[in-house]
């Protein structure tokens, strides 16, 4: 991977990569730069094989991700809106963060938020397969507050929780948070951690993800989001072909083995 001056990667042997965003003098506010690093950077790691699972999250311990940088809304490249001569070329400076949508990345992505996830944070969080969150994290959207629609973010946080959940979320803006422990509720948050345990949680999930084949999981991911956008029947209809492509032979037979070994994975309860 190349350098970057807003994003902190790293990769290690056990098959996990550590993506952080890391401007935490404004709260991991995107501006172009950061745009153009994630959009790079979801591209490489599709074609990483010994990447197989992403953990996603925030420089510090006061935010995860407040959204587009507003001292950096004069940059052309955060502007949203028609380009070209007609209202149907529509360019969204947001589609270049989201894994799925900028990178067609379909390797697990988790989110460890850290702090505050607000705004433009939920392009980010309406992509990833699910959250583990520090008790002191909080979700907001700001939008309306300043005389703004929240068109994008609502749609994406419907995916992820009820709808009154996202009304209310959207609709109060600033004048409301959702803490960690009510988003835990709603089934926003799959898990809550101190602060001081974030990293080491995010790890151990991770860890055991990637210690999974890799097609297996990957054709997993991709029947469940399927599911989630599709009619019922008409993901049925995509899983005859996600069963075949997912079920690899070698895959297989290491599994009937260590089946047929005695031998069982330690689990815990959560």
């Amino acid at each position: 991977m190349g350098r970057f001056e807003t994003l902190d990667y790293e990769a290690g042997e056990d098959g996990v990569a550590w993506v952080t965003l890391d401007r935490p003098e404004v709260h991991n506010a995107f501006d172009a730069r950061m745009l153009r690093e994630l959009r790079s950077l979801w591209h490489d790691l599709r074609e990483d094989d010994t990447v197989r699972v992403v953990v996603l999250t925030g420089a510090g311990d006061r935010a995860f991700c407040t959204g587009v940088d507003r001292g950096a809304l004069g940059d052309p490249e955060l502007r949203v809106g028609t380009r070209g001569g007609t209202p149907l070329h529509f360019d969204d400076p947001g589609d270049w963060i989201s894994p799925k949508t900028a990178g067609d990345l379909w390797k697990p992505v988790i989110a460890a938020v850290n702090g505050m996830a607000c705004g433009g944070a939920f392009y980010l969080l309406g992509q990833v397969e699910f959250i583990i969150a520090a008790d002191h994290a909080t979700f907001f959207d700001p939008h309306t507050t300043y005389g703004m629609a929240s068109v994008f973010e609502s749609m994406a946080m419907l995916q992820r929780m009820p709808l009154g959940e996202v009304m209310r979320m959207q609709l109060l803006g600033n004048h409301e948070r959702l803490s960690a422990q009510r988003a835990y509720e709603i089934g926003l948050v799959q898990e809550i951690v101190p602060a001081s345990e974030l990293r080491d949680a995010a790890s151990r999930v991770a860890r055991a993800i990637a210690s999974q084949p890799p097609l297996a999981v990957q054709a997993t991911l991709r029947a469940v989001w399927y599911a989630q956008e599709l009619g019922y029947r008409q993901a049925l209809d995509v899983a005859k072909t996600l069963i075949q492509v997912g079920n690899d032979p070698s895959a297989l037979a290491e599994g009937q083995a260590a089946f047929s070994s005695g031998a069982r994975t330690p689990w815990r309860l959560r």
